[in-house]
């Protein structure tokens, strides 16, 4: 059975540590990320988090229910930076691409961190109140519940998935990472044009365009279709209806994980 988590204020303890800091959750939470970023996720322990904390590593188990709850409280603030200073304008597409963009840059701040959290759901307030901001955004546009709840989930996942492949990415080592981008140009650029005729062509494009991240392309296109989706019901074509038939007929039987 999980251990009860202590309210924060009644856990908070009384003396320094042996570093001379007061214990609280969001110090833990703040020395855990330096710690992902500077070793990984594999470098993360209770025991090591207690030494570079100057704290008995058991103290940790009275503000987490666990490791894993550690691991949700790293995701509940990488979210929480992302909406941290953002405000709806009450325009739902300039609102819904502010907002992924800041989740997209939050996660890629922390790319270790992106990757132990990017496919969990954390029910922390932050997220919450992340969720319920999108939601919020489109069902103000007129979009209906089932159609807003789709969109929603196409949303997030696609945020949360370029973060985690974008992540990938940059917690390479630079001299593999400088190795996948040059071979757009080492080896894609030089194929032979009589077999490889649309790589040829288009090789200079490639290797400007493919080390960059595609989540900003991709963010317009869902925004694009979304919004094309909401015009075509002001205009009673049932457009967006079909569309939404469409999409849940295909999505049967999923198993994914965030919603």
């Amino acid at each position: 059975m999980a251990k009860d988590v202590v309210p924060e204020e009644a856990r908070r303890r009384r003396r320094p540590t042996r570093q001379g800091t007061v214990l609280s959750e969001r110090l833990i939470v703040e020395t855990a990320l330096r710690m992902v970023r500077e070793h990984g996720s594999a470098g993360l322990s209770a025991r090591r988090l207690g030494a570079a904390l100057g704290a008995d590593p058991s103290t940790l188990y009275r503000y987490f229910d666990g490791m894993d709850g550690l691991t949700l409280a790293i995701g509940e603030e990488l979210i929480g930076r992302a909406l941290a200073g953002w405000a709806p304008t009450g325009r739902w597409r300039e609102d819904l691409r502010s907002l992924g963009l800041r989740i997209h840059g939050a996660y890629l701040a922390h790319p270790q961190a992106a990757l132990l959290t990017a496919s969990r759901v954390t029910g922390r307030p932050r997220e919450i109140a992340t969720d319920e901001a999108i939601l919020g955004s489109l069902r103000g546009a007129g979009f209906p519940d089932a159609d807003a709840v789709r969109i929603y989930h196409a949303y997030i996942d696609q945020a949360l998935a370029f973060a985690a492949l974008d992540a990938g990415s940059l917690a390479l080592t630079d001299e593999a990472r400088e190795s996948d981008e040059e071979r757009w140009e080492s080896t894609y650029a030089r194929l032979p044009a009589d077999a490889y005729p649309n790589i040829a062509a288009t090789a200079g494009l490639l290797a400007a365009r493919m080390p960059h991240s595609a989540y900003p392309v991709a963010l317009e296109m869902l925004l694009d279709t979304a919004e094309r989706q909401l015009a075509d019901a002001a205009g009673g074509s049932g457009g967006a209806a079909g569309g939404s038939g469409s999409a849940a007929g295909a999505e049967g039987g999923s198993t994914r994980r965030r919603g």
